[in-house]
């Protein structure tokens, strides 16, 4: 039963990936963005280093053991000679591939309550925003319904770290306090100056919180052009987060 469930979930992951690099989405290009799914057994899988999300095969997931990774969140910060041997080991076929460098906040964000997927992609319209002074009231506010529903009340906001283990222990941290303060995992974690990382439940929820993430942002360039993006209030906000219509729908595309 194990066997046939890991096939599935490769699966699962393979078609995520290559949705989310398909070129018309604008998400990622060339070898940009990574992708994972928890494992049985205390592993998970997650996307080579120079891969290509749009044309990802098996042989480009490696199988990583988590514990060793988490292991890496404590500690003076390791060299890089050190974090790429950890990586290495990390793996458990080790003939397969290297690991992306964000492996380690890979594994970080499969250990939250509901998350089964992760996927992180660098959309051009996001990236406008987080490379800009509005990163963070992007990230707080919310327009429109839609953006809740797909999206959560609010999204998780890292200030740019080094990507590897700096970056995985600082978003370690602010998920922790974003669980302990909310409840739940965040749908949609911005990491500025670098990209968007959506986690879920199912491939579908991540599909949807990307893409959605990718509309809000057009959206609230368009608006800051027309005299500044007028957000919802908390009370709006808070009201369509509870409504049992918009649960139903969330339940439909299986966030």
């Amino acid at each position: 039963m194990a066997v046939i469930q890991r096939a599935t979930i490769l699966q699962e992951l393979l078609a995520m990936s290559r949705a989310l690099g398909r070129p018309q989405g604008d998400l990622v290009i060339l070898a940009e963005g990574n992708t994972s799914a928890r494992l049985p057994g205390g592993t998970f899988a997650v996307k080579s280093s120079g891969a290509s999300l749009e044309t990802l095969t098996e042989d480009g997931l490696v199988e990583c053991r988590t514990q060793p990774l988490l292991k890496l969140l404590d500690g003076p910060l390791p060299d890089d000679e050190v974090t790429e041997k950890a990586l290495m080991d990390a793996r458990v076929d080790p003939r397969s591939r290297k690991p992306s460098v964000e492996a380690v906040f890979h594994a970080v964000l499969l250990e939250l309550p509901g998350v089964s997927f992760v996927g992180h992609t660098h959309p051009t319209s996001v990236n406008s925003i987080l490379c800009s002074a509005r990163a963070g009231a992007f990230a707080r506010q919310r327009r429109y319904p839609d953006e809740i529903v797909c999206c959560g009340p609010e999204s998780l906001l890292v200030p740019y770290v080094d990507p590897g283990i700096a970056l995985a222990r600082e978003i370690h941290r602010l998920a922790g306090e974003f669980v302990q303060r909310t409840g739940a995992a965040p749908r949609a974690i911005l990491l500025q100056n670098h990209g968007l990382i959506a986690l879920g439940g199912s491939t579908a929820s991540v599909l949807a919180t990307t893409t959605m993430m990718e509309k809000a942002a057009r959206i609230f360039l368009g608006a800051e052009q027309l005299g500044g993006a007028e957000p919802l209030s908390p009370q709006d906000v808070a009201r369509i987060a509870s409504r049992p219509d918009e649960h139903y729908r969330q339940r439909l595309l299986k966030m």
